[in-house]
């Protein structure tokens, strides 16, 4: 599937969930569908045309994405309780990410981490305990590409589940001639359109003492629930009409650029796993303005502003 310049794609049924994988020794990830179907690459999509109804405010407009009433029910809502300063000094320790924001942004991303562990349940898998500053940092770096979106992009799942290390998971695929494929995978992230998210601990704490590799399994992960809020995974969010027509042009002819240098073997600086679909390209992408913004910049500019403007600036990189 292209990237969309509009939300009206159905959602693929191979690609109820996008994982994370720990199976690949090149990149550490591989894709969710059959590796058949992972091999075409999408036609460049040119920009449909849209009409107006009038009054100017079509094209500020998330397309595809209508808020329903929640501002009004907002008063019904509990407080939340607030997060402790030892628990918050605690995550900012140990994210050099959260540490690079500044005290305005920080602020912000207190607020969505508030509202996170107000709405979602984290759930430890096996023998894995975890502390409540744990749950702290996890809700923090889940909110990382929230600040500008906002709390909405917390809504349509409630769980958050993190087992001790990377965990394996049953996929299946049915080929063009009606044969089902099935195979496991053994993966360190998952996130289903309106499921939860699924979390290798281990993984998390090992990307978070190496903060500049270009690595965040939670950003990619949260990726993708942003992706799938307008009714389809293809690597455009809900975003105003005329920016996410600017987003599908740009992200397609960069997306197809680089699936033409991983295909020949070109180096690129990016984990090429973002060759895989458009949604990987999205969510690796966001890696990088996260944790690796100056090679982010440099191997795909045009990608790297429009995640400025849809993320803000990326963290300054403090040790």
């Amino acid at each position: 599937m292209p990237f969309a310049a509009s939300a009206t794609a159905a959602l693929d049924d191979s690609r109820g969930a996008c994982v994370y994988s720990a199976s690949d020794a090149a990149s550490q990830r591989t894709p969710t569908t059959a590796p058949a179907a992972a091999a075409a690459k999408p036609a460049p999509v040119r920009p449909a045309a849209t009409t107006s109804s009038g009054g100017g405010g079509d094209d500020d407009l998330p397309a595809g994405y209508v808020p329903l009433i929640k501002s009004l029910l907002q008063w019904l809502r509990p407080a939340p309780r607030p997060i402790e300063d030892e628990h918050w000094n605690d995550a900012l320790r140990r994210a050099a990410w959260l540490r690079g924001l500044d005290d305005a942004r920080r602020a912000r991303l207190r607020t969505l981490a508030t509202r996170f562990l107000h709405e979602k349940t984290i759930t430890p898998i096996g023998e894995l305990q975890l502390q409540v500053a744990d749950g702290v940092l996890l809700a923090a770096l889940c909110c990382l590409p929230l600040m500008e979106f906002g709390e909405v992009g917390l809504e349509g799942w409630s769980q958050l589940i993190v087992y001790p290390d990377a965990f394996r998971v049953q996929n299946s695929h049915m080929d063009a001639d009606g044969v089902l494929h099935e195979w496991n995978d053994e993966v360190i992230g998952q996130a289903w359109d309106s499921g939860p998210l699924i979390l290798s601990w281990a993984d998390v704490q090992s990307e978070l003492a190496s903060p500049h590799d270009g690595f965040c399994v939670v950003v990619h992960e949260m990726v993708h629930k942003l992706d799938a809020l307008d009714g389809a995974m293809d690597g455009t969010p809900p975003l105003p009409r005329a920016w996410q027509r600017e987003w599908a042009a740009d992200f397609q002819q960069s997306y197809d650029a680089f699936c033409a240098q991983v295909d020949a073997g070109v180096e690129t600086g990016i984990d090429p796993y973002a060759a895989e679909a458009p949604e990987e390209f999205f969510a690796v992408a966001s890696e990088y303005h996260f944790s690796a913004p100056d090679l982010l910049a440099e191997a795909l500019p045009e990608v790297a502003a429009h995640l400025r403007r849809f993320y803000g600036e990326p963290p300054a990189m403090v040790g």
